[in-house]
């Protein structure tokens, strides 16, 4: 697992049937990978910090289901790219997850422009993340999306107090509609921190 690496490349892709033989095994290494890149936040919002290894399956995943082929590789690296960490950010897309849909509809309606309130707070630095560009996802209206693609952008000072053992991180959602924080575990502020180039 290359926690350095920061894009996939056509040359990275696999064959699906290659895929296909190694799906199971990949995807049961993955849920390791992924245990200790994901913060929950309050009721709702789980952070999921995304790096190399995590794109790599999704884009494989995306191809296997879709099966679109040589033409939907290209589509799939443009969408998937901007969300592994380049060196000096941390990516997470973070998902507010309510199985009942009329609570969820009430919810995401109530939480317009959360995308612009999301924030890691640790020694004595407060980094609100900037939300991926690709689409707007809180309407006119002012409900949100339900998941949200960030972006924590490091100095190289922060980068270096972020990867001080035992570091404590806050994850805060500042919304007056949801106001939470939550404390990363060290496990996964020591695995994040392998994100810095």
């Amino acid at each position: 697992m290359s926690a350095q690496k920061t894009e996939v490349t056509r040359a990275d892709i696999i064959s699906m049937e290659e895929y296909g033989k190694q799906r199971s095994e990949r995807r049961k290494a993955l849920v390791d990978v992924k245990k200790n890149r994901r913060v929950s936040v309050g009721p709702y919002a789980t952070f999921y910090f995304e790096n190399y290894d995590t794109m790599w399956q999704q884009i494989h995943e995306m191809l296997y289901i879709e099966k679109g082929g040589e033409e939907q590789i290209e589509d799939e690296l443009r969408a998937y790219n901007p969300l592994i960490p380049k060196g000096r950010e941390l990516v997470a897309t973070v998902m507010f997850e309510i199985d009942n849909p009329v609570q969820r509809e009430a919810f995401l309606s109530k939480a317009g422009g959360v995308e612009e309130r999301i924030q890691l707070q640790f020694a004595g630095h407060t980094l609100v993340a900037r939300p991926e560009d690709d689409v707007e996802r809180t309407n006119e209206q002012g409900k949100t999306s339900s998941v949200h693609f960030m972006h924590f952008d490091f100095t190289p000072e922060q980068i270096e107090a972020f990867r001080t053992p035992g570091t404590q991180v806050v994850v805060a959602v500042m919304h007056p509609n949801y106001g939470h924080m939550a404390m990363m575990p060290e496990t996964v502020r020591a695995e994040l921190a392998k994100d810095f180039a």
